[in-house]
């Protein structure tokens, strides 16, 4: 199985894209004093802390991390932990990769009812076929791909390993 992957992201460039996407979220929210980095659970959660980490160097405000639970097959129910007043807030909403657009296009309904700031979207890779009307803000590799070709990130023990594509 694993001879048949086509990685489009090794481990070190992926992390080059990540300190990348950490110093222009830095730019483009220097005049805020705090974000809300919002990972989608699992592999989103895992970039989320990453990001995190890396703008300790250079973002001057506070830093605040959440993780947000969904199924993604069927996204009825949405949790937040810890549970955080979104109000007037930057909220920054984080996945590995925006396949369809599917998943983060639900995960934003817990904000819609909150008034934040505003809100913006980050993932590693994004597929350049959406089905769901959601633009990424902050994008470490985008891809065009056919509507039969998927994109998987490798996370393990927090460590992000790569990234295939795979019909």
């Amino acid at each position: 199985m694993a001879d048949n992957k086509k990685y489009i992201l090794t481990k070190e460039i992926a992390d080059k894209k990540l300190r990348r996407m950490a110093l222009e979220l830095c730019e483009r929210n220097y005049n805020e004093t705090a974000l809300l980095l919002v990972g989608i659970k699992g592999s989103g959660m895992a970039i989320a802390e990453k990001i995190s980490a890396y703008l300790k160097a250079s973002f001057k405000g506070e830093v605040q991390l959440l993780e947000l639970s969904l199924d993604k097959k069927h996204p009825d129910s949405i949790s937040i932990e810890p549970a955080t007043d979104f109000t007037g807030k930057v909220v920054v909403l984080i996945d590995d990769v925006a396949n369809s657009g599917r998943t983060m296009l639900y995960a934003l309904k817990p904000f819609l009812n909150a008034y934040p700031k505003k809100i913006q979207t980050l993932a590693l890779v994004e597929r350049t076929h959406k089905s769901f009307p959601v633009d990424v803000d902050y994008t470490g590799l985008s891809v065009s791909t056919n509507l039969d070709e998927h994109i998987y990130v490798e996370v393990v023990a927090g460590e992000v390993l790569g990234a295939w594509m795979e019909e």
